[in-house]
């Protein structure tokens, strides 16, 4: 039985892939791994920025695997937990302070597009892409966050069309609506999300926390409370050795390369 994702780290980027292909189905297994891998993501400062991906260039992920959910529900099953740790989860991925970017393509439909909805930079492919949550066909609703986040994401009147339709809408529609941020041939999809990964793990490590820690949620805060957050964060930043360096590299007149201490 091959192993349920992949993870790679190099230079600051660590790469997770859902291997499950063509399908990339999300198991039991998967989901138990990967909780496990963000946790050490979160407590790993070497590592500061993630990629999101899955193996292959036929689908993302099809979302959960139903065949092992229905036999697991057989079985002594507590949905309160499983949906818990999935939850959980996501959160813990949402609000760790480093940025993760994902990759969208082929189908990206239930967890395969409530998990993305947990990360901070979503890109999908130009073609082929079908994103949705179809929950409505199995006669239930999105149970990873899909419904809230989808609508915090792209408001009411979007999230009520793809979810009480049904909609599988593609990587154009997709940023229509701001689901996505970008929008690249398949074939450049999993290096342009490389790329820009690669671009968030220079940025110096410590301010990107603070601005992802006064950015991420900010809807739901008011503006006195998201100024103290940002105080707190410029306040962390000064006398660093990121920040020493942005200001001589400023002067100096050229790019300043951070995270250089560890």
């Amino acid at each position: 039985m091959s192993e349920a994702l992949l993870f790679t780290v190099d230079e600051g980027v660590a790469v997770i892939s859902v291997n499950d292909a063509p399908y990339n189905r999300m198991s039991l297994e998967f989901v138990d791994k990967l909780e496990s891998l963000v946790n050490n993501i979160a407590d790993d400062n070497n590592i500061r920025a993630v990629v999101m991906t899955a193996e292959g260039l036929d689908n993302f992920s099809v979302g959960m695997d139903l065949m092992q959910l229905g036999a697991a529900m057989q079985q002594d099953f507590n949905p309160h937990a499983f949906f818990d740790q999935r939850l959980r989860m996501i959160a813990a991925i949402e609000n760790m302070g480093k940025p993760w970017v994902v990759t969208l393509f082929g189908y990206c439909l239930g967890a395969g597009l409530e998990l993305p909805l947990g990360c901070h930079f979503r890109l999908a492919a130009a073609e082929g892409a079908q994103i949705g949550l179809p929950e409505m066909d199995l006669g239930s609703v999105p149970a990873w966050g899909g419904s809230a986040r989808l609508s915090k994401c792209v408001g009411r009147d979007h999230t009520l069309d793809m979810i009480l339709r049904g909609k599988k809408i593609s990587g154009s529609e997709a940023l229509r609506i701001g689901l996505v941020h970008e929008v690249w041939p398949l074939q450049e999809l999993k290096q342009r999300a490389m790329d820009l990964a690669r671009e968030l793990a220079s940025q110096p490590a410590l301010a990107v926390k603070g601005v992802m820690n006064v950015a991420v949620g900010s809807e739901d805060r008011d503006l006195n409370e998201l100024l103290k957050t940002e105080r707190a964060a410029v306040l962390e930043t000064f006398g660093t050795p990121d920040q020493q360096e942005g200001m001589l590299a400023f002067i100096e007149k050229r790019k300043p390369v951070f995270n250089q201490m560890k």
